[in-house]
């Protein structure tokens, strides 16, 4: 054996196992890519990945490329034979934004005090790819799952005639939705509009472009347009929490959902809106555009002068019934007519709005005699045939018995004839009685008479009160808190009459209530609002001692008119919260 041969090898041998262990204890951090070329439709995904834990881990920009998830955090650690393995991993998915040649730049991390880069690589960005060769992400999936539809029951309507936009939210079964949140309400503008309640959301087997799919009707809308044209129905949207499942399982073997957040939209509609025919519209058209039954009747037609009858004109059936004038009869001038009461009962579906509406006059004759009550014409648009229709009523004869004679001839007589016959009495003139105490003209002078002295006298009695009056502006003025307080309580009662004005429209009223609710405890609170929340409020009107049912119900309508902005609101619904809203401040003035 060769000792001098030994004896040189050992100390080399003992040297590369000192180097080895020093390799396994260095530090490492480096990028690693899917792949280094890809389509634009692929996905890439990049992992930063260190044998030591650090601190301040700071990315490139990704220029070229848009972030779809991460950074993610995976950790693994591990004793093999007494050796500690460690990996902690930074995970990216990126989508290409287009076609070229991009450059991931370096990211940096500060290990035990010291900072390491990883190195810059270069991807190739190609046209797209018939087959995306990567895995799909949780995103990906949502985004081929998921679908925001509104349907339109009619893209070319007539002018005021009814369509109805449903939106649906289409799930494919592969997925679950646990959640979804309004981001966007769309604005019907040029559209006279009335939101359907949707009562429950009850999913419901359908098919999407010829796919199985479930889906679920989140909004119902029935619009009227208001002009013709191209009119654009602004787009819903929706922030959905999606549940995806994975390749993974847990303990029990059942699959592993990845919960990720998704914004759908229903997109833009355009409707073009045709204007109703120019031709063969009859004189006096209002408007009205539906399928129509149209009436007159009167309560009686036989009374006595200064009784009064009711005469109804009333428009039945399918249409914009909300949307036009009802016709008004032409009267003789010897009956006199009352402002009419309008009557309304139209209940608004999917396929717009049926019913009734009315406008019933007061008559009261002051004559005796026959007066006709000439028909009236009422002419619509049948958008189905697409023809005018005018329907007239019968003519009524109003027959007074008793009463003054005008003098004239009852049966011809026609609106705007004023014209009567005078009639002489012998004690017509009986009122006229000679004044006593006559006196010539002039023989009163004004120097020394009492108006003289009051006019000398008045203006000094009036700078006393001139002084009052002044000192108490002032205080009034100086009174800023006071001021304060009664000019919340005025835009408390201002904005309460508008909701009421506003009931049947979602967004005025409930910003109008609100804004009267908040003035309401400026006033009686001599505090700002704004500066509090429902609580606080509901501990301030603790300590005045208002009991907590009518506490309760002024929290309940604030959080309703927070809730509108977001969600649909009968006018049953409406008018139960202004109801409310009233009992409530009532109740509460007598306890503050």
């Amino acid at each position: 054996m060769n000792y001098k041969k030994l004896i040189v090898c050992i100390p080399l041998f003992l040297f590369a196992i000192f180097l080895g262990a020093q390799d396994k204890n260095a530090v490492t951090f480096e990028m690693k890519l899917s792949k280094s070329k890809l389509g634009i439709n692929e996905r890439l995904r990049v992992d930063f990945t260190m044998n030591k834990d650090g601190d301040n881990f700071n990315p490139p920009d990704f220029a070229g490329f848009r972030v779809l998830m991460g950074p993610s955090q995976s950790i693994s650690s591990s004793w093999i034979n007494g050796v500690r393995s460690y990996s902690k991993t930074y995970s990216y998915t990126l989508a290409p934004t287009a076609r070229g040649k991009f450059t991931i730049k370096q990211a940096t991390i500060v290990i035990d005090g010291q900072t390491f880069k990883s190195l810059a690589k270069d991807i190739e960005v190609t046209a797209a790819v018939d087959k995306p060769s990567d895995q799909m992400t949780a995103d990906d999936v949502a985004d081929e799952n998921l679908h925001l539809v509104a349907e339109v029951s009619k893209t070319n309507p007539y002018l005021n005639e009814a369509i109805s936009v449903v939106y649906k939210l289409y799930v494919s079964p592969t997925i679950s939705v646990s959640n979804y949140q309004p981001l966007d309400n769309p604005k019907y503008n040029n559209f006279w509009s009335q939101d359907i309640k949707v009562s429950s959301l009850n999913a419901q087997n359908g098919t999407y472009k010829g796919k199985p799919y479930r889906y679920v009707i989140l909004k119902r809308v029935v619009l009227y347009p208001q002009k013709s044209g191209e009119l654009e129905i602004e787009p819903l949207s929706l922030d959905v929490t999606v549940d995806v499942p994975t390749n993974k399982r847990d303990f029990f073997g059942g699959r592993v959902y990845s919960q990720t957040n998704k914004t759908v939209s229903a997109g833009k509609r355009t409707i073009n809106v045709k204007s109703l025919p120019i031709k063969n519209q009859p004189e006096g058209f209002n408007g009205a555009v539906g399928d129509f039954d149209f009436s007159v009747s009167t309560s009686k037609t036989s009374l006595n002068a200064s009784e009064s009858l009711q005469a109804i004109v009333e428009v039945s059936g399918r249409g914009n019934l909300k949307l036009f004038k009802l016709p008004e009869p032409v009267l003789p001038s010897s009956l006199e007519v009352y402002e009419p009461e309008f009557t309304e009962g139209v209940r608004t579906t999917l396929g717009g709005m049926q019913g009734k509406v009315s406008n019933n006059f007061t008559i009261v004759p002051s004559f005796r005699g026959k007066y006709p009550i000439p028909p009236i014409k009422f002419s619509y648009f049948n958008p189905k045939t697409e023809k005018y229709t005018t329907l007239s009523s019968d003519e009524i004869i109003v027959n007074v018995l008793e009463g003054p004679s005008n003098g004239v001839s009852n049966t011809t007589g026609t609106a705007g004839s004023n014209k009567q016959n005078v009639i002489a009495a012998n004690n017509q003139f009986n009122f006229i009685k000679l004044a006593p105490n006559l006196k010539p003209v002039g023989s009163n002078y004004f120097f020394g008479s009492n108006l003289f002295y009051a006019l000398l006298l008045g203006p000094l009695l009036l700078i006393p009160l001139a002084i009052l009056f002044r000192k108490k502006r002032d205080e009034i003025a100086s009174d800023v808190v006071g001021n304060k307080v009664k000019k919340a309580n005025r835009l408390a009662r201002k904005y309460l009459s508008k909701a009421k004005k506003e009931l049947g429209q979602k967004e005025s009223f409930y910003v109008a209530l609100e804004k009267a609710l908040h003035n309401y405890l400026k006033a009686k609170l001599k505090i700002e609002t704004s500066e509090f929340s429902k609580d606080k409020i509901a501990e301030l009107l603790s300590k005045k001692q208002v009991d907590d049912n009518t506490i309760n119900s002024f929290v309940e309508l604030l959080k309703n008119c927070e809730a509108a902005r977001y969600s649909p609101f009968s006018d049953v619904q409406m008018q139960n919260d202004y109801d409310k809203a009233s009992e409530t401040i009532s109740v509460m003035d007598k306890q503050l």
